[in-house]
């Protein structure tokens, strides 16, 4: 029957309303497979997962004017195959996306919340011996935790498949899951209740009272009167050196390389709005129960942290302010980020996000195995081709170094 959403999804519903906010939301992953690939296996393992989390036969329609989870008992998913050429095949990485990228956008256009189904799944056959996997959800059913999760199920079940040909005719090869994430939206309805989230709220409108409404970067053209959503991406990578310079100066000020990385970001940010407060944004992964770490589903929450640049600070005053905004931010953290911005009631408009317009996240979702039998399998960069928010920097550790991009309206 109809389920109530969480309050995060219930936000995400209320966003994919918004004119042009709909490609914002959109989640792309894409996999690139060498070695001889079985589609029949691989078709057979994505219907798994449907059928495994419930959060991939989920839709979302309106009744009397709100919405509703509905938990669908199958679902139907189409593995489509697209043959690329030869041609494809020689291009390096950098290229290769630049050439995928028509298709890549094919994949990320809008779904519909109310029908369904919010994934779609695509092969790119190189050749034959080099195939592209594409997986496209909606925001709503997953977040980034959700893709290591998938990863790592996909390529379970795909395992046992090709190791045990007869069970591509089973429905399932992985064990059933304990709970869902419907459980968690249901949960979470009857727990954080007004009376138990009053201590957490009242945090929030302290931290958050006089906060400046918006961060005010210099633009080359004026910020629209409603929000395009429209985004584009800078990949950005930190060298071994200075990665070891900002982890050891992490060590020496008691923190974490989290909150130098947010110290950083927040500093650049006061000195290219002017500013000496600003709001930043930055996700949480909210699994917080051992139940929650296998389940396919939009956990994610959002803390805003506060920042104070007073004159003649250090970085090492910086970075000590930033740990307590940090420490007692992660405190009050099971807040919905919805329930914040309701307690908090900061000015609402059309052209910019409430509270906070930049973020930063540091991506420590523990990472999926990825082996396959016969098969090497590499994550390949896709780009998201809307932005939430107006800046975003996401970083995350590959070794020696630091990784990830810029996104940016």
């Amino acid at each position: 029957g109809a389920l109530a959403l969480s309050w995060a999804q219930h936000r995400m519903w209320f966003l994919d309303r918004f004119p042009g906010a709909a490609a914002a939301y959109v989640l792309p992953m894409a996999l690139q497979l060498q070695g001889a690939l079985d589609l029949p296996a691989l078709e057979a393992s994505l219907r798994e997962l449907v059928l495994r989390h419930e959060a991939l036969r989920t839709r979302f329609p309106t009744v009397n004017g709100q919405p509703c989870q509905v938990i669908d008992t199958v679902a139907p998913l189409r593995l489509e195959v697209e043959e690329l050429g030869p041609e494809a095949t020689a291009l390096p990485d950098a290229e290769l996306a630049q050439a995928l990228l028509p298709l890549t956008a094919d994949m990320q256009s809008p779904f519909d919340l109310a029908s369904g189904p919010l994934l779609r799944a695509r092969v790119l056959r190189q050749s034959v011996d080099a195939h592209i996997l594409l997986v496209t959800l909606h925001h709503i059913v997953a977040d980034g935790w959700s893709l290591g999760v998938l990863t790592r199920d996909l390529c379970a079940s795909y395992a046992a498949r090709v190791q045990n040909p007869s069970a591509l005719s089973a429905a399932t090869v992985l064990p059933a899951l304990a709970v869902q994430y419907a459980d968690f939206a249901q949960w979470q309805r009857a727990t954080l209740t007004d009376e138990a989230l009053a201590p957490q709220l009242a945090y929030w409108r302290s931290t958050l009272a006089g906060a400046p409404d918006l961060l005010d970067l210099p633009t080359d053209r004026p910020r629209a009167s409603t929000a395009s959503h429209t985004g584009e991406t800078c990949a950005l990578t930190i060298n071994a050196a200075t990665t070891a310079g900002l982890r050891a100066l992490a060590q020496h000020c008691d923190a974490t390389l989290y909150m130098v990385l947010l110290s950083a970001w927040a500093m650049l940010l006061s000195r290219l709005a002017g500013q000496d407060e600003v709001v930043i944004g930055s996700p949480v992964a909210n699994r917080q129960h051992p139940d929650l770490e296998d389940i396919v589903g939009f956990f994610v929450n959002t803390l805003a942290m506060r920042v104070r640049l007073e004159p003649g600070m250090s970085a090492k005053d910086v970075i000590a302010h930033v740990r307590e905004v940090s420490l007692g931010a992660f405190a009050h953290q099971d807040a919905p980020f919805e329930r914040v911005v309701d307690a908090v009631s900061p000015v609402r408009s059309l052209s910019h996000s409430p509270v906070f317009q930049a973020t930063f996240t540091l991506q420590n979702a523990p990472g999926a195995e990825v082996r396959l039998p016969g098969i090497t399998l590499s994550p390949m960069r896709v780009d998201r081709l809307g932005s939430p928010f107006e800046l975003n920097l996401t970083l995350s550790e590959s070794g020696d170094t630091l990784v990830g991009a810029v996104e940016y309206a």
